[in-house]
């Protein structure tokens, strides 16, 4: 009798490739014109890069495969930070790995680390090796060390990708300014300035002042290149299959590395094509989506972080749809941005517009919250809704930045402007949370009253923060309310650019202060930490509770009601330095913070204050 041939054990990659492939290569080959060996390239190369995931990364993936909604859940608290200003290396991070721990962090979010040119790296962005670390902060190993660490404390780490362009320093760019006819293929480059000048007819300009214009002229070849951002950033052309290839093979090493969620940094400007402006355009949507499916297939553990900086018209679209997702998580810049103005304005109108718009949106699509961030603060707020009301754009803009620089009447901010250009209004602020919120200015004047009023709202809008569906991620050294660096004047490197001003080498010594309460450090962080705690004890802060404004009869105090499983939660924020009783509902609710029973039918706000409230 003949031996039965046995059949091979289909691997985890064939079943996963098996179930997207097709899709995967309709969207690669309607993209690049049915170009099959590039496809084929790719497929060879997701292949290549799952063989090379090691055992401990696929015990991950298939953990986090039987439970899809791990990264929805309330227990998830993030922090994000520059590895050189919290503990100078790698290797030092891993070190600080429990002071993390304290402060309840699960999620971090490290700032860009990758080799890049200094004095022409603007923050880490302007990548010249994706696959090699800044030497100073350590090596592709550190990083390795620091991912397996962080995974057994239950920490997973989020690393910035940057998409739309590499460094001019860059080995691609450099044998395109030698000529190399393929490497030019992968930028964008002209003989002359005609075709350019038709692009800038339609481009806006992200840094009219800094950095006019949408494309440099480099001397030494001869030519015009696209650089969006800065002239030292040349964009990358997607319309060639081998840039996107060579591109997602680079963001597979990295999730190889153990980097559990990638940020796609400026996804919306990855494709450009005349006559358009160049953002958000309908191959931006197929090339996340292949990301993700490449993803679904050779690491389905990692989650793709959209840095989307885009009005909620523009920021939905992102996420692709429930059936077939794009981004797993979208930056919350709105409504980040609309949190500020609010304080500035003690107006609750456009936020409560805009959390009715968030609100409506889909349970699965999740947001990473924040109150700050290594940018600055751009002023991207609805003017067309603000127009109604008689607001205009220019004048309104330098409100904000007055307001926050401390310019205006009764105003305890202290923060600098950056990028201005006055003739458009265009400027943003820069600052930290803390001198944001006045907590400078008290210092300074010596001001007990003014630096627990301070204290009082920067606790409020952190407590804001928590409310929202997402993941809440704390900007480090926001813990224990450090201030604005102004030491970065005397750098000449960083000089230039005023978000240095919040990008401040994180104090150890004031840290040390974090578990005295008489301290302001100790004050912020242990409310911090309280707050953080009853979040995650509560299945009321998940991600896929219903959501609501709520309504309190003054456009001083916003609140937010969550509904789940039959349990019902009220948030109330005080955004004014004025003393207010709000008149909601003649219903009973437990304080979350203080264990004590209050009717909604008169609620006594401090300034600044707020209410965690369970029914």
């Amino acid at each position: 009798m003949a031996k039965k041939t046995q059949k091979p054990v289909e691997s985890a990659f064939d079943s996963r490739f098996a179930q997207y492939s097709d899709e995967l290569k309709w969207l690669f080959c309607e993209l690049y014109n049915n170009d099959m060996q590039a496809y084929d390239y790719f497929c060879d190369m997701l292949r290549k890069s799952y063989e090379e995931r090691k055992d401990a990364l696929r015990k991950i993936d298939e953990a986090r495969l039987a439970d899809p909604e791990w990264y929805r859940s309330n227990k998830l608290l993030g922090m994000m930070l520059y590895v050189p200003q919290f503990a100078g290396t790698l290797q030092g991070v891993q070190k600080k790995l429990p002071y993390l721990e304290e402060c309840g962090v699960n999620y971090l979010h490290l700032m860009p680390l990758l080799k890049s040119p200094k004095g022409r790296d603007d923050g880490g962005y302007a990548v010249a090796d994706f696959r090699t670390v800044q030497p100073e902060l350590g090596t592709m190993d550190d990083l390795e060390a620091l991912a397996d660490e962080a995974h057994k404390k239950g920490i997973c780490l989020c690393l910035d990708f940057v998409m739309n362009h590499t460094s001019e320093d860059h080995e691609w760019a450099q044998a395109a300014r030698q000529g190399d006819p393929s490497a030019r293929a992968r930028y964008y480059f002209y003989d002359n300035w005609d075709i350019p000048n038709q692009y800038e007819k339609d481009v806006p300009q992200v840094f009219p002042t800094t950095a006019p214009g949408n494309f440099t002229w480099f001397d030494d070849c001869k030519q015009v290149v696209m650089t969006t951002f800065y002239p030292y950033q040349w964009d990358l052309n997607y319309a060639n299959p081998m840039v996107f290839n060579d591109m997602m093979e680079n963001l597979l090493y990295l999730t190889n590395r153990g980097i559990d969620v990638i940020r796609l940094d400026a996804v919306p400007y990855i494709w450009k094509q005349l006559g358009t402006n160049c953002r958000n355009l309908p191959q931006v949507h197929s090339l996340c989506r292949m990301m993700h499916l490449a993803c679904q297939i050779v690491c389905p553990s990692v989650l793709l972080l959209g840095e989307v900086v885009m009005e909620p018209s523009k920021l939905a679209p992102y996420f692709g749809t429930t059936e077939k997702p794009e981004c797993h998580m979208l930056y919350n810049a709105t409504t980040m941005c609309t949190t500020w103005h609010t304080l500035a304005t003690r107006d609750i109108s456009l936020l409560s517009f805009q959390m009715d718009q968030l609100n409506a949106l889909p349970h699965e699509y999740m947001f990473q919250n924040y109150l700050r961030c290594h940018d600055d603060i751009g002023w991207g707020l609805d003017f067309p809704w603000l127009t109604q009301f008689g607001i205009d754009e220019v004048a309104h803009k330098k409100y904000l930045n007055d307001f926050y620089q401390g310019y205006v009447y009764g105003s305890k901010s202290r923060g600098e402007l950056y990028n201005d250009d006055p003739r458009l209004g265009d400027a943003r602020m820069c600052g930290t949370t803390a001198s944001l919120c006045g907590t400078e200015a008290a210092v300074y004047e010596d001001n007990a009253e003014a630096l627990q009023r301070s204290i009082d709202c920067d606790i409020m809008l952190h407590a804001w923060v928590f409310t929202q569906s997402g993941i809440p991620v704390l900007y480090s050294g926001d813990e224990i309310g450090q201030l604005n660096d102004y030491s970065y004047h005397e750098d000449p490197d960083k000089a230039s650019d005023s978000r240095y001003l919040h990008r401040g080498n994180f104090d150890w010594e004031l840290a040390e202060y974090r578990k005295d309460a008489s301290t302001r450090q100790g004050q912020l962080f242990q409310a911090l930490r309280t707050l953080e705690k009853i979040r995650a004890a509560e299945p009321i802060f998940r991600a896929d509770a219903d959501v609501y404004t709520y309504y309190t009869g003054s456009n001083h105090i916003f609140g937010l009601k969550r509904i789940y499983n039959g349990e019902e939660f009220v948030g109330l924020f005080n955004f004014s330095e004025y003393d207010f009783n709000v008149y909601c509902e003649d219903e009973f609710y437990t304080n979350l913070i203080t264990g004590e029973k209050l009717n909604l039918s008169e609620i006594h706000m401090k300034p600044f204050g707020f209410y965690w409230l369970k029914k």
